[in-house]
C-alpha cells in the first residue's frame, strides 16, 4: 500500500520530500498547527481520509517521510479522492485538534518503549571481557564502571549512563558477575525478578 501511494504521488509530480510552502508555513511558530489529510488510520490521531491539525515538526519528521499524511491543499485532496482504498470517508471531513500535551504524551510513551526494549536486551545479554591475570584469579588491572559502560556500547550497541549501573567497587577477579541496573521506575520490573541486571563474564584472553 505504501509503495502504491509513493508511485501515485510521483505520477502527479510529487514526492515525500516535495517542498511546498504549506509544509513550512508554520516553521518557527511553536504552537501553530498544520491541517493535513491522513492517508492511513493512526491511533489517537484519526482515520484515513480525515483532516486533522498537527504540529509542523510532527508532520515533517514523522507523518510526511512515512507518507502517513499529506498537506490539506486542493491537489492533494483531489489525489486522495482518486484513491478510494486510501480515502474512504469523502462525505464527512473531521477536523481534530492535536494539543501540545498530546504530542508530549506520545513522545514520552515512545521513549518508555525504547527504554524497556534496552532494559530487556541488557538483562538477557552476557557481556564478555578478557583480562590478563597476575596471580590465581586476580586481574592485573581491575574492571571499572566506565569500562563496562564502554563495552556495553561496543558489544550491545546500547548507550548507557554510568549512573544506570550499580557497581560498588571495580571487578578484580575472573568469573561471572550479576550487576544491578538502576533504571527509571516507570519501566516495569522483569518477570520473576526484583530488578534489572547485567551479566558480566571476565575471562582470560
Amino acid at each position: 500500500m505504501a509503495a502504491a501511494r509513493v508511485a501515485l504521488l510521483r505520477r502527479h509530480g510529487l514526492t515525500a520530500a516535495a517542498a511546498n510552502p504549506v509544509l513550512f508555513s508554520a516553521h518557527g511558530l511553536r504552537y501553530r498547527k498544520l491541517e493535513v489529510i491522513l492517508t492511513k488510520t493512526i491511533d489517537k490521531l484519526g482515520k484515513a481520509g480525515e483532516t486533522v491539525k498537527v504540529a509542523p515538526g510532527h508532520f515533517r519528521n514523522h507523518l510526511m517521510p512515512k507518507m502517513l499524511a499529506v498537506p490539506n491543499i486542493d491537489k492533494f485532496a483531489i489525489l486522495m479522492r482518486e484513491q478510494p482504498k486510501i480515502y474512504q470517508h469523502e462525505e464527512e471531513v473531521v477536523v481534530k485538534e492535536v494539543t501540545k500535551e498530546d504530542d508530549d504524551a506520545r513522545q514520552a510513551e515512545e521513549k518508555l518503549k525504547e527504554y524497556q526494549a534496552a532494559a530487556k536486551r541488557l538483562d538477557n545479554a552476557l557481556l564478555v571481557l578478557r583480562r590478563f591475570i597476575s596471580e590465581g584469579n586476580e586481574l592485573r588491572t581491575t574492571v571499572t564502571k566506565d569500562e563496562i559502560v564502554s563495552e556495553v556500547a561496543r558489544q550491545l550497541n546500547i548507550n548507557m549512563h554510568p549512573d544506570n549501573l550499580h557497581l560498588v567497587s571495580p571487578l578484580s577477579s575472573l568469573g561471572e558477575f550479576e550487576l544491578p541496573l538502576r533504571l527509571p521506575r516507570d519501566i516495569p520490573r522483569p518477570e520473576g525478578k526484583l530488578q534489572w541486571t547485567l551479566n558480566v563474564k571476565i575471562r582470560r584472553p
